[in-house]
């Protein structure tokens, strides 16, 4: 090998030591965390293992997606405290989306009452602390309610009171399966139609319309759907109240209920500026121009102006929804059974708890990277690809 090869692979070679030893650093910091920890386990003369999961809880959970008895095991008090959990977050990043945009966008209205309001709502709760704003909610709200015999309704209709909030709801049926088949079909081949009449157009370079199609085939799977099964997918269940009990509808316990809202309006915040930061580093020319073909603003915002915005708001989107799933764990201070709650309960029962803060970390981390990842695929699909 010349002198001068030698010189060519040097860079390459110093770059790949770089990352072996920064590797190797990486994997001693573990053995030696690891060892310690045996180390001091041992010491103290604890057991380490996961068998205490297959023994019998002994505690009950107010809140349960699924059965659950306390007779079962930890391990099923755990999974219904992370269904809780989901249950939050899913939930939570809808609604902070829909609250944070509204008011990015109110932010940025022409009448100053509505730009006020967005401007006040966003000072106060990015201002103040989400464990304060929770206790807020819970005891000067939502248990101030009335007790369920002099509950308050409203139109839809809705119940409220201390015990927690009615709402209706839509349950599945026995037609649900099949027209969910139906729809799934209708939905890709609606896809397959607009992708080959866009190819179409683009080659023959004639303008049309590209919904005709893709709307016809969902219609069609609509159609389908409706002989098939005489019925509607869903079921509108309302709240009734019979002999002073509560049935029908959604119910949303008042600990759920404060967790959600508080989750959602403190996360909506700061989306809100992440969203006007966003539309402020649009060129004015975009919306000059759109104004000059003489587009209505709320087209030229839907059309033209926030498609552009979303490749500035993603990224830091992203942290946001990382901080409202992890912020979903002070539902502890309000007694909501999340997992956090119920694997705190299982480590004073047990004692294990090396194992429980390992099951605790590998979960919020997997939930972390699994929205990371999806939301970087998205931010992937709307970046503009340079040739």
């Amino acid at each position: 090998m010349s002198i001068n090869s030698r010189r060519r692979l040097s860079p390459r070679w110093w770059r790949w030591g770089g990352q072996a030893v920064v590797l190797l650093l990486v994997g001693y910091g573990i053995l030696y965390l690891g060892l310690n920890l045996a180390l001091n386990l041992q010491r103290l003369n604890l057991p380490f293992g996961f068998d205490f999961l297959e023994r019998q809880a002994g505690f009950s959970i107010g809140e349960t997606p699924i059965a659950y008895q306390p007779t079962d095991f930890y391990a099923r008090a755990l999974w219904v405290g992370l269904l809780n959990s989901l249950k939050v977050m899913g939930t939570g990043l809808v609604l902070t989306t829909v609250v944070g945009i509204t008011v990015g966008i109110a932010r940025l209205s022409n009448n100053w009452l509505v730009r006020q309001l967005a401007l006040v709502y966003v000072e106060v709760l990015r201002n103040t602390p989400l464990l304060l704003q929770l206790l807020f909610w819970y005891f000067a709200v939502f248990l101030a309610l009335p007790n369920f015999s002099d509950r308050i309704q409203w139109p839809g209709p809705i119940l409220l009171s201390n015990q927690g909030i009615l709402i209706p709801w839509l349950q599945i049926n026995s037609a649900t399966g099949v027209w969910s088949l139906c729809l799934l079909l209708g939905g890709i081949g609606a896809v397959f139609l607009w992708k080959r009449q866009a190819r179409q157009q683009l080659e023959q370079g004639r303008p049309g319309q590209l919904k005709t199609w893709p709307l016809g085939a969902i219609a069609l799977s609509i159609f389908i759907a409706r002989i098939w099964t005489q019925q509607a997918p869903l079921t509108l269940s309302l709240p009734q109240v019979t002999a002073g009990r509560a049935t029908g509808g959604l119910t949303l316990s008042s600990e759920f209920a404060t967790l959600l809202v508080g989750l959602t309006l403190y996360t909506a915040a700061f989306i809100a500026e992440i969203v006007r930061a966003g539309i402020t580093a649009v060129n004015q020319g975009q919306r000059e121009a759109a104004q000059a073909l003489g587009l209505k603003p709320g087209i030229t915002m839907r059309l033209v102006i926030f498609p552009q915005a979303l490749r500035v708001i993603v990224p830091p989107l992203t942290s946001q929804y990382l901080n409202l799933a992890k912020n979903s764990s002070l539902a502890i201070a309000i007694g909501f059974p999340d997992i956090y709650a119920v694997a705190s309960t299982t480590f004073n029962q047990t004692g294990r708890a090396v194992e429980v803060l390992l099951l605790l970390m590998a979960t919020y981390l997997t939930i972390s990277l699994l929205i990371s990842l999806l939301m970087n695929l998205y931010n992937r699909s709307i970046q503009l690809v340079e040739r």
